[in-house]
């Protein structure tokens, strides 16, 4: 009987604290990059005959999520456009040149939200203002949740997957390797721990 006060004391604060993560669903979400459980993937067509692919190494963001309420969720990334990475260091030179990101004048990419759109079974919209290359345009991602519940931290977390493409002209980028080249697509991946 003693043993199992005693495992009881153990347990049942541990209990709780899963039975409280479990209820913090509404909540504000920092991204984990820390961690290295959140990825910005690029691919971009090769003169039309493959795919250019690469990644920015490092980004923050945050956002707010409530299952129940969609359209009140909110999105927010800042990019590190200096650490883009194509797995080529002279290709991501010319990247982060003049011809392309022009990195030493806009050294960032920030993402802000304005609307969400439920499109039901765990699909949604998110669209947003990007500022790329010095330039502000609308674009609109669409976005899966992937799934969200306690960690073994005692913590909270949701994940989400999202795309989209961008028109390289439409940020003032322009098309050095013709049409073929002209459009990026963006595959996202975002794992936030609740705060």
């Amino acid at each position: 009987m003693a043993m199992n006060i005693f495992n009881s004391r153990k347990i049942i604060p541990l209990l709780a604290g899963v039975a409280l993560s479990f209820n913090a669903v509404a909540a504000d979400y920092k991204i984990d990059t820390k961690g290295a459980h959140a990825s910005i993937n690029f691919k971009i067509p090769h003169l039309g005959y493959s795919w250019l692919v690469g990644r920015f190494n490092d980004f923050e963001g945050k956002f707010t999520y409530d299952p129940e309420n969609m359209e009140a969720s909110t999105v927010e990334v800042t990019v590190d456009t200096t650490s883009i990475d194509s797995n080529h260091a002279e290709r991501d030179k010319h990247l982060r040149g003049d011809d392309y990101l022009d990195t030493d004048k806009f050294g960032q990419a920030k993402f802000v939200s304005t609307e969400v759109t439920d499109k039901g079974n765990g699909n949604f919209t998110v669209i947003g203002d990007l500022t790329l290359h010095g330039v502000t345009k609308p674009i609109t991602i669409d976005a899966a949740i992937v799934g969200e519940g306690p960690d073994p931290w005692l913590g909270y977390r949701a994940g989400f997957s999202g795309t989209t493409v961008l028109k390289l002209k439409d940020f003032g980028i322009p098309d050095k390797l013709g049409p073929a080249s002209s459009r990026v697509t963006l595959d996202l991946y975002v794992e936030g721990v609740s705060q």
